[in-house]
């Protein structure tokens, strides 16, 4: 026999409405409102209480990273999909996380949703978690009716970053640890091999070599200026932090990594692969254009590119075609501004956009796979190389001793 619930929703206005429905379970509510265009916050019998079970969540971790987002927004989506309300999808999220600062956001939203504001209102109120990005495409989909979507859509582009943070970081990985266990061999050498090669030396006599005389005076500095060195890198790393923090610095630095032979061209394919999707991803979740480019500007992490974009914004403020200030703007490819040109044409930029993305995230991938085999050798050679001098310029004196002995025998 149907039952009649409450139901609250929001139009496409955003504003609330209230009202009752007749049906067999809130499944059917819910598909139904969705169907009138409407976006369910709450749905209740209305004679007793709502929902009674529970779906069992995995838990995030401590710490709100971008995997954690993407797997807060799949299952958000499935839950809105299977027919459970805002708050009861929250509800669940918020009590199932071990997340402690996710728990809390998660439940401040609901409570934000129960006092009457709209989910994107909601989200906006934690910019360091949700970004402008995310909160327009949620705008989008409440305008839309199809906010089930719009969370996938977003959990795949987040996804994707991750992805792509992590194949950066796979790259840089390997170099990094061989480039600091040279370091640290070469210090270990610098600091308790040499000295004693030094006294021995001394107590011999004679003239030492150029190179032994040279990594004795590395030694003598390194083991006197210690403090100092140790003090001077911290400082460096403080200063150059703080100068990437700021806009001019941030975009000095980021011309900069452009411009590095192999990994330049690692940044840009990144940077194109990135910016290609955040676009897509936007107006296929019909956001405006203009606010499209203003939040992939935002959000694209390369001031240089993000310079490009918003030159586009700019000149399609004018009426102009979107690829027409690219020319400016050389960090875009060719194939980007083509592809963007015949995408304008037919209609069909967000399609178009698509397969950019997908076809420089491949770039990336064999990109980080050439780098990691081109690396490895290069970094056994200069490993080799640097404990082998020292070990040449050390033993070089022992030959004129060995030929001093000979001599005299």
């Amino acid at each position: 026999m149907p039952t009649t619930y409450a139901y609250k929703v929001r139009d496409r206005s955003g504003k609330v409405v209230s009202g009752t429905l007749e049906a067999d379970n809130t499944a059917l509510v819910a598909n139904k409102l969705r169907q009138m265009g409407y976006v369910p916050i709450s749905i209740d019998k209305k004679q007793g209480a709502g929902i009674k079970a529970d779906i069992n969540i995995p838990g995030l971790s401590n710490r709100v990273k971008l995997k954690d987002l993407a797997v807060f927004s799949r299952q958000f989506a499935t839950m809105i999909n299977a027919g459970l309300t805002l708050l009861r999808s929250l509800s669940i999220l918020g009590t199932q996380t071990t997340n402690k600062r996710f728990a809390e956001v998660i439940d401040q939203l609901r409570q934000d949703i129960e006092s009457g504001s709209s989910l994107s209102q909601a989200i906006s109120r934690h910019p360091k978690i949700f970004n402008r990005l995310y909160c327009s495409m949620i705008k989008a989909g409440e305008s839309g009716g199809n906010l089930d979507r719009t969370l996938n859509d977003l959990s795949t582009t987040i996804e994707k970053q991750v992805e792509l943070r992590g194949k950066i970081r796979s790259a840089m990985a390997y170099p990094i640890v061989v480039l600091s266990l040279v370091g640290c061999i070469l210090t270990a050498m610098l600091v308790f091999i040499v000295p004693i090669f030094k006294k021995m030396y001394a107590s011999l006599g004679g003239k030492l070599p150029p190179a032994t005389l040279l990594l004795i005076n590395v030694s003598n500095v390194v083991l006197k200026g210690a403090p100092f060195i140790i003090v001077g890198g911290i400082v460096g790393i403080i200063v150059f932090k703080k100068w990437t923090a700021t806009d001019s610095g941030r975009a000095a630095w980021d011309r900069v990594k452009l411009r590095i032979p192999v990994i330049g061209g690692l940044v840009r394919k990144t940077a194109m692969a990135r910016f290609s999707s955040t676009l897509s991803t936007l107006l296929s979740s019909g956001v405006p254009v203009l606010e499209s480019l203003e939040i992939t500007a935002d959000t694209v992490n390369n001031a240089t590119v993000a310079d490009g974009v918003r030159a586009i914004a700019a000149g399609a403020k004018r009426g102009e075609p979107l690829t027409r200030p690219l020319a400016d703007h050389p960090v875009f490819p060719p194939m980007v501004t083509q592809m963007m040109a015949v995408g304008e044409e037919t209609g069909a930029l967000d399609g178009l956009l698509a397969k950019v993305s997908i076809f420089y995230e491949q770039e990336v991938a064999a990109t980080v796979d050439a780098l990691t085999s081109l690396l490895e050798p290069l970094l056994i050679m200069v490993l080799g190389g640097a404990v082998g001098s020292m070990v040449i310029a050390l033993y070089l004196p022992m030959f004129d001793v060995i030929k001093l002995v000979g001599n005299n025998g």
